[in-house]
């Protein structure tokens, strides 16, 4: 296996980290985690000292591993940390966790007086699917002879400084990162070729200056890419732009925050959703979140709701996720709920307090960490929905929005 400087240049400019295989290692302080990692990247990625605790946060890389193809390497602080600080790192690791795609469990060789850090993490490696394995680092020094526990199975013994096996690791990591995503859309089953998609997109101070955000960039592609032909559009020139076009549009798409204008302007024989929606679908919780929405009806004076956003953009004045959205509930509803905010790679590992969880799209985070946060929600039974499933549901057009994938 070899690096691809070129290809990761390329794939750098081309795939995003959410759809990068996420490989993490984790272990106890010292193990050499940051030793291997440079080793597995061929680079002097993390800093490496003797020194316990010198990875105090999470190190991230993208790259291309070959034939892994795209991936983000990660090195996480020690799984044995300690004091209030040392608290957080391990805090920061299980955090890590929840979008790892693929485990690497790292030892230093010796034979510890127990390996409590090492179990704690296994044990979380099953409980959340996370495939695993476990490499033994040091070799160098420590001979393969020292006998482990036997909870540790199918040990690859490594050397990060001597580069043994260190080839045959990102082997076997590569067996455990294939994944088969064929049969996962964002819009390319629902087209055809030369039909005509509309996309309205907002532009106003909540919009990226100079670009689009990755949602609307990743449908445009994905239409681009089935042979479509695809006008993209302000909510303020959409009516004359339908009246103009001479043909039917397949699908109009629209940002959720102007939902409720775009359903009056489209006609009814027009199919209607929204990028939340076609991401809510792609990250495989299209169902769930429309059943869960309905609890917003039976939110209480006091009742908690989490709001959560996969990005960590600067707020804004009139901020979709902690302004506009709880405004259309309260006024929904005639009642007024507590909102919490969240955001970027932060999730409250205790969620039993909330009444529903309404989260972004996730079009920033990876499949895995979408998926970890639905089971999150799911195992303590708190309804889990999205922003543009909520706004239809406010809106009335839930029943339309969602038509189109009945197909």
């Amino acid at each position: 296996m070899e690096i691809s400087v070129y290809n990761t240049i390329m794939d750098l400019n081309q795939t995003h980290s959410s759809d990068r295989v996420q490989i993490a290692f984790f272990g106890r302080r010292n193990a050499g985690k940051s030793s291997l990692v440079n080793a597995v990247t061929a680079q002097k990625l993390a800093i490496v000292s003797s020194i316990k605790g010198t990875t105090t946060d999470p190190v991230l890389k993208s790259m291309e591993l070959l034939p892994v193809g795209p991936v983000v390497i990660i090195d996480t602080p020690g799984f044995d940390d300690e004091g209030m600080l040392g608290e957080q790192r391990v805090k920061k690791a299980r955090q890590i966790l929840n979008k790892t795609d693929v485990a690497i469990l790292v030892l230093d060789g010796e034979i510890h007086s127990d390996f409590e850090p090492e179990t704690r993490l296994i044990d979380l490696f099953r409980e959340r699917n996370v495939p695993y394995l476990i490499a033994r680092n040091k070799t160098d020094i420590f001979p393969d002879e020292r006998k482990l526990p036997d909870f540790f199975t199918d040990v690859l013994s490594v050397s990060a400084k001597t580069g043994v096996n260190v080839n045959l690791l990102k082997e076997r990591i590569a067996s455990l990162a294939v994944k088969d995503e064929s049969d996962k859309k964002l819009i390319s089953d629902l087209v055809s070729p030369n039909d005509f998609i509309v996309l309205v997109i907002p532009i106003d101070k909540a919009a990226p200056k100079g670009r689009i955000i990755l949602a609307q960039q990743q449908v445009l592609r994905d239409a681009l890419d089935s042979g479509c032909v695809v006008i993209a559009v302000r909510e303020t020139e959409l009516e004359e732009t339908l009246s103009g076009l001479g043909k039917k549009p397949a699908l109009v798409i629209t940002d959720s925050q102007v939902f409720g204008r775009v359903s009056q302007i489209v006609p009814e024989d027009m199919p209607l959703t929204s990028f939340s929606i076609i991401f809510a679908r792609y990250r495989g919780f299209l169902k769930s979140a429309v059943n869960g929405v309905e609890a917003i009806d039976e939110l209480k004076d006091g009742s908690k709701v989490l709001v959560c956003e996969g990005c960590t953009h600067h707020r804004q004045c009139d901020d979709i996720g902690t302004v506009k959205l709880p405004c259309w509930i309260e006024e929904h509803i005639s009642r007024k709920p507590v909102f919490e905010f969240c955001s970027g790679g932060d999730f409250p590992e205790d969620v039993s307090r909330y009444s529903i969880i309404i989260h972004c799209g996730g079009c920033m985070l990876n499949q895995r960490e979408m998926s970890y946060r639905k089971y999150h929600a799911e195992k303590n039974n708190i309804p889990f929905t999205n922003y543009g499933i909520t706004i239809a549901h406010i809106k009335g057009i839930l029943k339309r929005s969602i038509e189109v994938f009945k197909k």
